[in-house]
């Protein structure tokens, strides 16, 4: 039998091990996404990442938690075959169930142009996670401006039509992971990936379920 290292967890950890107090809310297991279904390879609302990227993370985590904050993660690992479930609505002309919430201003066939749905997702490579800052006084998110996931010009970095407090919290975020490690993503205030990943050719496709550690 061959070995197939995409289906190979072994450089991965469950986040939750490794950063207990970061907060998760893995909206692909939901059905609160951009597509309206739970998306496919997600067993469980569990966030997975490298071993590398984790380890950066946690200082992230440290450094927040001293300023008042916590982190929260909506994405982290994405398998193939969720990018596939991506790729496969978006052909898909009618299903616009979901374009109020999170493309209001554009058209579904721009979505591939514009760069929010790619035929490969760095989140496939084990070491890419989006997220946001929790303010550990109010209990709420801090506001960036525009909601995770909103496909639109306001959800760029350095969107300029966005308050200045909203853009100090973006900036806040930013520094922080790039003094970890992290890279930014030049449309999406949530995404970064760790700029050193340990498998920048590797395109995984096993699930995102805790099984993998138990």
């Amino acid at each position: 039998m061959s070995y197939d290292k995409t289906k190979d967890p072994t450089g991965f950890v469950l986040l939750s091990d490794f950063v207990p107090q970061i907060i998760q809310e893995i909206r692909y297991y939901s059905t609160y996404n951009f597509i309206g279904d739970r998306i496919d390879g997600y067993e469980e609302p569990v966030a997975i990442i490298t071993k590398e990227a984790a380890r950066a993370l946690k200082a992230v985590s440290n450094e927040m938690t001293v300023q008042g904050y916590r982190l929260k993660i909506f994405d982290a690992y994405r398998p193939a075959a969720a990018v596939r479930h991506f790729l496969m609505w978006a052909l898909d002309d009618l299903d616009l169930r979901m374009k109020p919430y999170f493309y209001p201003d554009l058209e579904k066939k721009s979505l591939f142009s514009k760069g929010f749905i790619a035929e490969h997702s760095g989140h496939s490579r084990g070491s890419a996670l989006d997220l946001t800052l929790l303010d550990m006084r109010s209990g709420k998110e801090l506001d960036m401006g525009s909601p995770f996931d909103l496909f639109s010009e306001a959800s760029n970095p350095d969107y300029k039509g966005i308050t200045e407090d909203q853009y100090t919290n973006r900036l806040l975020l930013r520094k922080a992971m790039m003094r970890n490690g992290f890279q930014p993503y030049e449309t999406e205030w949530w995404h970064f990936s760790l700029k050193d990943e340990p498998y920048p050719d590797t395109y995984f496709d096993f699930p995102v379920t805790s099984e993998h550690w138990r």
